[in-house]
């Protein structure tokens, strides 16, 4: 009689998948190379894109220019002069409201405290050189303190352009 062994299926046992300990030594020392060879390059690449040359840095802003460009706008909302309000508005406000009547009948329906304020009050204007957020607070003709934030980008053409305006009521002002 002739006995047949059964194959018995292959179980790997968890040191078959191990590295030796040398292997395993090399593999962290080739992957802490790697690291640090991506580290440096990142950290060189910053070194050299910091040298770039300043020609193509924006021209320096005084907080004055921003202001002059709000303040000409508040003016022609004041005047109600729409052409010359809206042509400081940035290409997307202006495509949001189609033309300057548009905009006018806007800001005197939503924004009333913009048309004619009672008091002005600049605040300094902060910029990087390509958008600038000028503060001013106003008192509307019934005494209520309102505080708008405007925001301005530069364009190409180097002008500064209001693209938005974020108004907050500071309530009524009180003065003993």
């Amino acid at each position: 009689m002739l006995h047949l062994r059964m194959p018995v299926p292959y179980q790997p046992s968890p040191q078959d998948f191990s590295l030796p300990a040398r292997s395993r030594q090399r593999a962290r020392s080739k992957a802490a190379v790697a690291w640090s060879l991506l580290f440096t390059a990142v950290l060189l690449g910053g070194v050299f894109a910091s040298d770039l040359p300043q020609a193509a840095a924006p021209r320096s802003v005084t907080p004055q220019v921003v202001q002059r460009v709000v303040e000409q706008q508040l003016n022609a909302l004041a005047s109600e002069d729409a052409a010359s309000a809206f042509a400081l508005a940035d290409p997307g406000m202006r495509t949001q409201f189609g033309n300057a009547e548009t905009f006018l009948a806007t800001v005197r329906e939503k924004y009333p405290m913009l048309v004619r304020p009672a008091s002005v009050l600049f605040l300094k204007a902060e910029t990087d050189g390509t958008i600038a957020m000028q503060k001013v607070r106003v008192t509307d003709v019934n005494g209520a303190a309102w505080s708008l934030t405007y925001l301005l980008n530069r364009q190409q053409d180097d002008q500064w352009r209001i693209s938005g305006c974020v108004v907050t009521s500071e309530g009524k002002r009180i003065l003993a």
